[in-house]
């Protein structure tokens, strides 16, 4: 089995989910499975460091996890049309498979969460890609062919999965967006698995 990894950060659990339904997207090619991992929240107090393992959920992310995955999916909630803090500074860390081209000809794919329509989630979408473009990875969208792309009235873009939660982020994953998420999964695993054959 070769591992895609699914990697995102979540304030309030809605980018999480949808890292799941990713996941069941990935799972859902043959010979190929999920890794699911998470980013720690940054502090405002540089001193301040988070415990190696969390207290609970997904394990934090680790380069290695980058290296050892044929893909990536990548997930954060908008914020000001751009991926959150604690994804950029993880991001901002992998330098070193920078220099060694350890994420070269890899697919990715990437997605997020909003309180609103116009929340900015086109442009959080294409702030993840940018770093994924620099490590040299394919990015892998959705495309009109799915068919929840043409009738959601939530969330969705053709440059990978996105969901609406409302002002107060309680709004759940509607069955597009779940679909969406599912969509990106199944099309990043099968291009990972086409490119780890060679």
């Amino acid at each position: 089995m070769s591992d895609v990894l699914v990697l995102y950060y979540s304030r309030f659990g809605a980018v999480a989910e949808m890292a799941r339904l990713v996941a069941r997207g990935i799972d859902a090619v043959e010979g190929i499975q999920a890794r699911i991992r998470t980013v720690p929240a940054v502090s405002t107090v540089c001193e301040a460091i988070e415990e190696e393992i969390p207290t609970s959920g997904d394990p934090y992310v680790s380069t290695q996890d980058l290296e050892e995955c044929v893909g990536i999916a990548l997930g954060s909630p908008t914020r000001f049309g751009n991926m959150a803090a604690p994804m950029k500074y993880f991001l901002d860390t992998t330098g070193s498979l920078w220099l060694t081209g350890a994420l070269s000809g890899k697919p990715a794919a990437v997605f997020t969460s909003s309180s609103s329509f116009h929340g900015g989630q086109e442009t959080t979408l294409l702030s993840m890609m940018l770093p994924l473009i620099h490590h040299g990875m394919y990015i892998v969208g959705v495309p009109y062919t799915e068919p929840a792309l043409h009738g959601t009235r939530t969330g969705g873009t053709p440059y990978g999965a996105s969901h609406i939660a409302g002002a107060d982020s309680s709004a759940p994953v509607s069955d597009d967006e779940k679909t969406i998420c599912r969509t990106l999964g199944k099309r990043l695993a099968t291009v990972a698995k086409v490119l780890a054959a060679g």
